[in-house]
């Protein structure tokens, strides 16, 4: 017990040492005035008494250590007083010190701020109850190019009653409603789920309850609200619950209120999250044959204990193989595999490759300036290599340098790593609004304690690594060649030489990577803004409309609104041309359906004839400038009481029908047994981007949407209603933002409370299509900015250096008669030399890491030989100019002044 009360005394004894130094002292010399007295009183001199007292006493300075080491741990006091050592030195050059910690800040920070997202978005554990058994559970369609897989309404009753593998398990599909019941009618987006989806994720809500299963099977008209929606559009108010709220005009009753950081679905980007949720309650419709192969839904759920995914989806197959069996006799071919994987891998597998090249980018800003550092610290330890050696003549330990130059790299790049993670926070702080839609959970990216230690492990780490090769070159000081240089005529070894190039050309090269990477990335978005979209982006606004089925329940209802919207665009000022689309160019809308073309034999084991379908009303085709190429447009004579028509786009019709005319050919929806009407070719129109530029071209067909129920045949549903949603299109010959008021009011002109959905410019529209590859191309140019600002650093300081320590011979070559242009020379030859092997291993390595790239990049080779040469002809031109100062310093040397100072 004695023992654990002196373990915080001597641990507080660090901090208060000057003050027992001093009680030491005292007692010390009190001790020798006693003896000195006793021997004084013997008849001794008082010189012989002091040294007698001294003799008898012992060694004074063996007991002061004795003392220290009794009242404090001396290994943490000796870094202690290394550590105030390292303060004072550092202060004394207060260059040096900024430039150290600001170029580890850089990097650092840079890395911590990256790392907070991979750490939100990869790292961190989803915000549910027991994350790790959560799935995702859908089809995959055999011959399909499916990103994701999804499920039927079929599927999901069948799922949810025959699977034997989850404790809960249930369907949900995102959806829009209109909200019309606080103010201005608004369209928020929302989930339809089953009653199971909530106790799957194991959230308690923050007020009230989730909807049951059997309120969702009996179609029950109830709302779960999400904080942001309960705080944003009802002001927190605590008594919510028990009122009704109109969605798409019918009055649902809110019963509960999530708590501030639910989300569910975990959807992509900032936008497009789920403000609400109501029972899925599916119609009865949607278990007809016309929604047999709507794969437009999914399903999450819980594992029981002990299951493995791999069972699990064994489980779902069995069931996936009896839905098949039970497929109509027009749906016989098609053929579906249950896919189940971790729900964390479903939701981050979209990001993973932008989160690792990011994670690599600002890895190599590290290296670099984690290079810089060292090659300071060695150029400092060579500085102070005269302090050094006679410090070991005196008997210092090699131990005790060593020891001491550690603690000043871990000085320095904990000083840096605190800096970073100052700029680390402001980064996130404006960086999260720039991040692509790509990235999930983009709101849970912060800088929490998991991500500080990051960053504090990170500098101790860096400082290690740092201060390793110039603390060994320290204690590899020679002390006799040392001293006997006298000033300033010595210069170091070769060894020393040797590690400072090494050092150059690895940031050379490393630096030399990434503006490799920062070309390709600015070449590819290069090409992908001169690809040929297909259609006009200026003088173009869209907008979104839905009608809500409560009060456009009939076809009739819902011709009056689109007809009357149309005539009264057209007559806007400024309008030329009025359309709706079922799919807007540039926004990655419409889903790919099977298709059967007249005559057309498939080869054996081909995957399905998928292409995307556009439904057109009005004009669209001259409204978005899309180019006939043959054949006619749409006219009012194409009706749903005539001939079904088609037309399709230029991929379509070479795959399909090459080398022939395609005017006049015949295709239908679904598969060869489906019996659905056919389709006669009308016109041919130019390829349209349907996504980003730089994406593939889709095989596309237009219909008029007055022949959708006609064409679809099996697939239709009683009372199915066309038109009821779609993207109004408008071609305008003055700037399109100043039709948006008009633009609204010719909408509530015919029914006050539709709302419209965003509201934009096709420019707007083709600005977000590009931004996911703006963001890559920016970040990493960025990065590469920095890595060449630290290399450039890096090579100034070592030439600078090296220039000074061969002042003395640049003075004697002088005064031997060589030209100040030779001293230039020298300098530069020398220093094109290091830029020269950098440059050649760094396009070596940018060759070996070039298939990371390779998906991001567009019309571009990862071996381009124009990015490659512009990019070495950079570098060893920067190589050059942080020399050319040093070099022309070096020429300026007075032989006269040089010489006399030695």
């Amino acid at each position: 017990m004695k023992y654990l009360r002196r373990i915080p005394l001597r641990f507080f004894s660090l901090f208060t040492n000057s003050k027992a130094e001093a009680e030491l002292v005292r007692e010390i010399a009190a001790h020798l005035q006693l003896l000195e007295d006793d021997f004084l009183n013997r008849g001794m001199t008082p010189e012989d008494a002091r040294r007698a007292a001294r003799r008898a006493y012992g060694g004074v300075e063996q007991v002061k250590q004795l003392h220290r080491n009794e009242r404090a741990y001396q290994g943490l006091a000796s870094t202690v007083m290394d550590v105030q050592y390292t303060l004072r030195q550092l202060r004394k050059s207060p260059g040096f010190t900024l430039t150290a910690i600001l170029m580890l800040a850089f990097g650092i920070g840079a890395t911590t701020a990256v790392f907070s997202i991979v750490e939100g978005v990869l790292l961190r554990p989803l915000p549910y109850a027991d994350p790790d058994h959560l799935v995702v559970l859908g089809d995959e369609l055999v011959g399909s190019h499916w990103a994701r897989s999804q499920v039927t309404a079929p599927d999901i009753r069948n799922y949810m009653r025959d699977t034997h593998s989850f404790l809960h398990l249930g369907g949900y599909q995102r959806i829009g409603l209109e909200l019309s019941s606080t103010g201005d009618p608004v369209h928020i987006d929302a989930t339809r789920m089953s009653g199971e989806v909530f106790p799957t994720l194991g959230i308690a809500p923050l007020m009230g309850r989730w909807f049951t299963q059997q309120e969702d099977d009996q179609h029950q008209l109830v709302v779960v609200l999400s904080y942001g929606m309960w705080r944003e559009r009802f002001h927190g108010d605590e008594k919510i619950l028990g009122t009704k709220i109109l969605l798409d005009r019918k009055p649902y009753l809110v019963i509960g209120v999530m708590p501030r950081d639910f989300e569910f679905p975990l959807v992509p980007g900032h936008l497009n999250n789920s403000e609400l949720w109501v029972p899925l309650s599916p119609r009865p419709e949607e278990f007809t044959a016309g929604y047999a192969a709507s794969w437009n839904s999914r399903m999450v759920g819980r594992l029981k204990p002990g299951t493995t995914p791999a069972q699990a989806q064994n489980d779902a197959q069995l069931v996936a193989e009896e839905t098949m069996r039970n497929y109509p006799g027009f749906m016989r071919s098609l053929r579906i595999r249950s896919d189940v994987k971790l729900l964390h891998e479903d939701t981050v597998a979209q990001a993973r490759p932008l989160v690792n090249t990011l994670l690599i980018a600002v890895a190599t800003v590290l290296l670099i300036a984690c290079t810089n550092l060292a090659g300071l610290l060695l150029v400092r330890s060579i500085r102070r290599r005269r302090e050094i050696a006679v410090r070991l003549a005196l008997g210092a330990r090699a131990a005790m340098l060593l020891r001491q130059a550690m603690v000043e790299s871990l000085v320095l790049s904990i000083a840096g790593g605190l800096v970073g993670l100052a700029f680390a926070a402001a980064c996130i702080r404006i960086g999260i609004s720039l991040l692509p839609e790509t990235l999930p959970r983009i709101h849970e990216i912060s800088l929490d304690w998991p991500v500080v230690a990051f960053a504090l492990g990170l500098a101790v780490l860096t400082g290690l690594v740092c201060g390793l090769a110039p603390a060994f070159a320290a204690i590899r000081t020679s002390v006799n060649e040392t001293l006997k240089e006298g000033g300033r005529t010595g210069t170091p070894g070769s060894g020393h030489g040797r590690l400072r190039s090494t050092l150059v050309v690895a940031e050379i090269a490393v630096a030399l990577v990434l503006l490799t990477a920062s070309g390709l990335l600015l070449r590819s978005f290069e090409k992908m803004r001169q690809v040929d979209l297909g259609f006009r982006v200026d003088h173009t606004l869209s907008a979104i409309y839905v009608l809500p089925r409560e009060r456009y329940a009939i076809q009739s209802s819902v011709d009056s609104f689109t007809d009357n919207l149309l005539r009264n665009l057209r007559q806007l000022p400024g309008v030329k041309a009025a359309g709706i689309s079922s799919s807007l160019p540039g926004t990655g809308d419409g889903g790919g359906i099977a298709i059967t073309v007249e005559g057309y034999v498939p080869q054996k084991g081909a995957e399905l004839n998928m292409a995307t379908v556009s439904l057109m009303h009005g004009d669209p085709f001259q409204a978005l400038g899309i180019r006939l190429l043959r054949g006619r447009f749409f006219t009012e004579s194409d009706k749903a009481d005539s001939q079904p028509v088609a037309i399709v786009n230029r991929k379509l019709a070479e795959h399909f029908w090459p080398g022939q005319d395609p005017i006049g050919k015949r295709m239908r929806r679904g598969m060869p047994e489906t019996p659905t009407p056919w389709l006669t070719v009308v016109g041919i129109v130019d390829d349209v981007k349907l996504g980003s530029p730089d994406g593939g071209t889709a095989e596309q067909f237009y219909q008029p949407v007055t022949q959708q129920a006609v064409s679809e045949g099996a697939f239709a549903s009683v009372g199915e209603l066309t038109g009821t949603f779609g993207y109004i299109v408008l071609h305008t010959d003055t700037p399109p933002e100043q039709l948006e008021n008009s633009f609204r009011a010719a909408v509530r002109n015919i029914d006050p409370q539709l709302p419209l959905i965003e509201m934009r410019t096709m420019e707007h529209v083709i600005s977000d299509s590009e931004a996911p590859r703006l963001f890559n191309t920016v970040l990493i140019s960025a990065f590469a900015m920095i890595a060449l600002l630290l290399a450039v650093l890096g090579i100034y300081s070592v030439i600078a250096f090296s220039v000074a320590l061969r002042e003395q011979e640049m003075a004697i070559r002088m005064a031997l008669g060589c030209q100040r242009q030779g001293v230039l020379h020298l300098v530069l030859i020398s220093a094109a030399k290091l830029g020269f092997i950098g440059c050649f291993l760094g396009l070596l390595a940018a060759t070996a890491v070039s298939h990371l790239l390779r998906s991001f990049l567009f019309g571009v080779s990862p071996f381009d030989p124009l990015v490659l040469m512009l990019s070495s002809i950079a570098m060893l031109s920067f190589a050059l100019a942080a020399s050319a100062l040093p070099a022309t310093r070096a020429a300026k040397i007075d032989p006269m002044i040089a010489l006399r100072g030695d």
